[in-house]
């Protein structure tokens, strides 16, 4: 098991199901499951929230898990990774910051031979063209982009709680998916009548997506039961 993980944060919704029932069939209790909002606007509020509140915890060790989307022509659906760093999308100039190297060592040693490590990139919007995937990777240098991960440890960084980052890919560098940006609220939800209209604007980018997603998700709640079983 990583070492004493305490917390497990995951974006809410279908993401949050999959960690649930991978942590399930691990006979897992003693964690505490986190849902999140989506993007790094929703991240902030919620930290501001909750870290006025009192956790009864020293130090506590923490993973962020999810889904995240390949810049690489090196990482397919289904790849499990491991964030050594993770950096800023909406700036310029890059100040990356670092996930915690215990918990990252023990993540590589747990899933030896199956997760790869990675450099991550956080954006406030879905990088939905493979064109501006392919840009972002570029100008970062960067093998994953979600919209969690810098806002999460920027925010935790002058706490005593230390992080690390598993993201399963649910869509490949190749191919262009929906824009759904409009789905999601300035809180970090997504709102369901708008999202269905993104999938029906662009039906084969949709079902790419669907199909992805399914795949990242099965894959994150196996590998969750990987990471946890005794």
């Amino acid at each position: 098991m990583p070492p004493q993980i305490d917390l497990v944060f995951v974006p809410q919704g279908a993401e949050h199901r999959a960690v649930y029932k991978g942590l399930q069939a691990a006979g897992v209790k003693s964690a505490t499951v986190v849902p999140i909002p989506v993007g790094p606007q929703g991240v902030t509020q919620f930290l501001q929230q909750w870290l006025q509140q009192s956790h009864g915890q020293n130090s506590p060790k923490a993973l962020l898990m999810g889904l995240g989307g390949s810049l690489t022509d090196r990482l397919s659906v289904g790849d499990v990774v491991f964030y050594q760093t993770c950096v800023d999308g909406t700036e310029v100039l890059d100040v990356p910051i670092s996930c915690d190297s215990q918990i990252s060592l023990s993540l590589s040693q747990r899933l030896a031979g199956t997760v790869i490590p990675v450099t991550g990139v956080s954006c406030d919007r879905i990088i939905h063209t493979a064109a501006n995937k392919r840009q972002l990777a570029q100008t970062h240098q960067a093998d994953v982009v979600d919209m969690e991960g810098f806002t999460l440890l920027s925010g935790l960084e002058s706490t005593a709680i230390s992080i690390g980052i598993i993201r399963v890919i649910s869509d490949d560098v190749h191919h262009d998916l929906p824009d759904l940006n409009a789905a999601i609220s300035a809180n970090g939800k997504l709102q369901p009548l708008p999202l269905a209209l993104g999938m029906l604007r662009q039906p084969l980018p949709a079902l790419r997506l669907i199909r992805g997603s399914l795949r990242g998700l099965k894959q994150l709640e196996n590998v969750t039961a990987q990471l946890f079983q005794p």
